[in-house]
């Protein structure tokens, strides 16, 4: 008898202990089930977004890839000191290429991410004007010259410019006065380095309150 209940009891512990583990195992299925869910759910998700990623990559590729528009609004007004000033939308955006700009030297705009060298820099030769753009964005005065203005005018502009950081000079064949100097949004035509104006000029607007990007670098960008 005594072992009849003894038999009972061990199958008795058996059936219990089959039915924990089937237990077990429904339990750890539905874990299995619902963790692939959401790994599943985590792989679409990330996949979406590696393509969206990749999407807005190569916009702002193709964006950088092209120039064209220079995406500036609006028009020169002049003030009693002669100073054009740009009154409307000037873009800052980086691109790639050249950009048409609706004024001669552009005031603004979008341009080039690699700012023209712009510490007291003299250069002999024309530069790009998506450079030269970047450079005002960080404070410069860009002084510009054409083959109308006197040579003893343009040794005293570029004597004015190598001593002055955030500034810089070049030839430029399509502009209104022999010459002209510019700053981000600001404009002045002259016809003599003697023009009490250049001095104003260079005094208001070299990290003048126009610049966009106050103490930005003018070195380290491209000659």
């Amino acid at each position: 008898m005594g072992s009849k209940t003894t038999s009972a009891a061990r199958k008795a512990r058996i059936e219990e202990m089959r039915r924990a583990e089937k237990a077990r195992e429904r339990r750890n299925r539905v874990l299995v089930i619902a963790a692939s869910v959401v790994v599943v759910a985590g792989l679409v998700v990330g996949g979406v977004v590696l393509v969206n990623n990749q999407s807005d990559k190569k916009d702002a590729t193709a964006s950088d890839a092209k120039g064209g528009s220079s995406g500036d609004s609006g028009h020169f007004t002049t003030g009693k000191d002669g100073v054009r000033t740009w009154t409307g939308k000037l873009s800052r955006n980086h691109v790639a290429g050249t950009v048409s700009y609706p004024m001669h030297p552009p005031v603004g705009g979008n341009h080039n991410p690699v700012w023209l060298n712009c510490n007291g820099n003299v250069y002999t030769k024309a530069v790009k004007d998506e450079n030269a753009v970047h450079a005002l964005e960080h404070g410069a005065v860009w002084v510009t010259y054409t083959d109308k203005a006197k040579k003893s005018d343009v040794d005293t502009l570029s004597a004015k410019v190598k001593q002055t950081p955030y500034s810089l000079m070049s030839p430029y064949t399509n502009q209104t006065s022999p010459i002209e100097l510019t700053a981000w949004g600001h404009q002045l035509g002259v016809t003599s380095a003697d023009d009490p104006k250049v001095a104003k000029f260079f005094e208001t607007y070299v990290q003048g309150r126009q610049t966009p990007e106050p103490g930005a670098s003018c070195t380290g960008g491209t000659m």
